[in-house]
């Protein structure tokens, strides 16, 4: 089925093209941003079920960004008034006026940006979608998930809790301009399986996810992870220190992923190169990885949560070879940062919602997949392990160090798995040293799109990451 277009946003659509029309008398660029978007988020336990009509992206608001004098400024707002369209350009006009003679009245150092372009675009797009969120009934989801629960929990005397949640939202968002009258609608869910044990007196837990650009039908995949979630939670269970050392190691597609997205996520976000934050603007060009290194990151890349027909700019979704055979290539760009270096837009300008400003993000960011296979790059390590499953994750653009807390190593001898496990893995180092000793890639190509992802403390958005297994030496600790 198509995930059908709001019929409020439709509704509103000839007044925005007024109000474009109004303000644009004043200023020489005018955009709005409008959004409508429903879904709920569900959790059952043990202990406590609940049901939200509320997740990441469930919104209903506008932004509009005008430019005049290089300068450029935002008014966001929620309820429009279609019968008062003058008296709404009259009061945005207040409002920014004031805002952009404060900066010139304070003489405040801002980037002296050039007009974005306005090239005539239309474009209408009504993604397939399972179903919708706003048309599952509630009750019996809740019920299945109760019972994905209590299946959980049956599997051990060990597991003390077993958590199954889903979330799903069916995103509209439209992009209006003089010349660009830009509409889509799809939606994406994530769901997931946390598992709570207990052995003695020790705890731990374990975390598995899926997501897709569909609808709350790929929550009766759940049921499959409750198996997985065991085997993983009893294995950090069984799990000893890890002697600290610089060994081979192979990443499952879910820990390369992590590794795409702190070394080659943030780092080569250009509107750090703006402020010379980071340190790949000085690598573009250069070699940063093995022949076997070759990422792509933009909304087009695969179908998961964060793939969409055009950003939060109006820039259509792109995909994007960051690094080719190891050489980085050039990074990701919103469109203000764009004009101010000098380069294109490549469709990563995203909001948290239409009260946030827009940063370059990540969208779907995917190390390619290689020739071997994983029995194949296990047989291959003398002593090492194998990394699956992770907490968390962080960089330092300034100076390209990675962070990755690992959930568990299994270690190999001589080219087999011993059934040691080591937990929690903290793995550390210079990002092109970890990327140069990458010696081979598995045939896999897997996205992750459960997460969330924050720039600095706070504007988080939906960001997918991925790619197949990955053989390489690591420091871990």
């Amino acid at each position: 089925m198509k995930a059908k277009f709001s019929e409020y946003l439709t509704s509103i659509a000839p007044g925005l093209k007024e109000l474009i029309a109004e303000l644009g008398k004043s200023y020489d660029y005018v955009s709005v941003l409008s959004t409508d978007s429903v879904g709920f988020s569900i959790s059952a336990s043990q202990r406590v079920k609940s049901i939200y009509g509320d997740t990441l992206m469930v919104e209903r608001g506008n932004v509009v960004r005008v430019y005049k004098d290089g300068l450029y400024s935002e008014y966001a707002f929620n309820l429009f008034d279609t019968d008062n369209v003058g008296e709404k350009a009259t009061k945005i006009k207040e409002v920014l006026d004031k805002q952009l003679a404060v900066l010139k009245a304070t003489n405040t150092k801002v980037y002296d940006t050039g007009k974005l372009s306005d090239e005539p675009e239309q474009l209408f797009v009504e993604m397939d979608t399972t179903d919708l969120p706003e048309e599952t009934d509630l009750d019996a989801l809740m019920n299945k998930l109760k019972s994905f629960s209590d299946k959980g929990k049956s599997l051990s005397e060990e597991i003390i809790d077993c958590t199954v949640s889903g979330e799903s939202t069916h995103v509209c968002k439209m992009f209006l301009t003089a010349n660009r009258d830009l509409r889509q609608s799809y939606v994406q869910s994530t769901g997931s399986v946390l598992m709570l044990t207990a052995r003695g007196d020790k705890t731990e837990y374990a975390y598995e996810s899926l997501s897709d650009r569909e609808g709350p039908a790929i929550f009766d995949g759940l049921e499959e992870l409750l198996e997985k979630g065991l085997e993983s939670v009893q294995a950090n269970l069984g799990a000893e220190r890890i002697i600290p050392g610089e060994y081979e190691v192979i990443t499952t597609p879910e820990v390369s992923g992590l590794i795409a997205h702190e070394a080659f996520g943030h780092g080569v976000e250009m509107d750090m190169f703006v402020k010379k934050r980071a340190l790949g603007q000085e690598y573009i060009g250069k070699r940063v990885g093995s022949d076997l290194v070759t990422m792509h990151e933009g909304a087009k890349v695969c179908k998961n949560t964060s793939s969409y027909a055009f950003d939060d700019e109006g820039t259509l979704a792109g995909d994007v070879i960051e690094i080719d055979k190891g050489i980085l290539k050039t990074g990701v760009c919103d469109a203000l940062a764009a004009l101010r270096l000098g380069t294109v837009a490549t469709g990563n300008g995203k909001r948290q919602n239409f009260e946030h400003k827009v940063y370059t993000r990540m969208t779907n960011t995917m190390f390619d997949s290689g020739n071997s296979t994983k029995e194949e790059m296990i047989a291959s390590i003398k002593k090492g392990y194998l990394l699956s499953g992770f907490f968390s994750g962080m960089e330092d653009p300034k100076h390209w160090g990675i962070q990755c807390i690992i959930a568990r190593g299994y270690e190999i001898i001589d080219g087999k798995l011993t059934g040691k496990v080591v937990a929690p893995v903290v793995l550390t180092g210079y990002v092109p040293d970890l990327l140069n000793s990458i010696s081979m890639a598995s045939t896999d190509y897997v996205p992750f799109g459960a997460g969330q992802c924050g720039k600095g403390h706070k504007e988080w958005v939906k960001t997918v990451d991925g790619g197949p297994y990955l053989k390489c030496v690591a420091r871990l600790g």
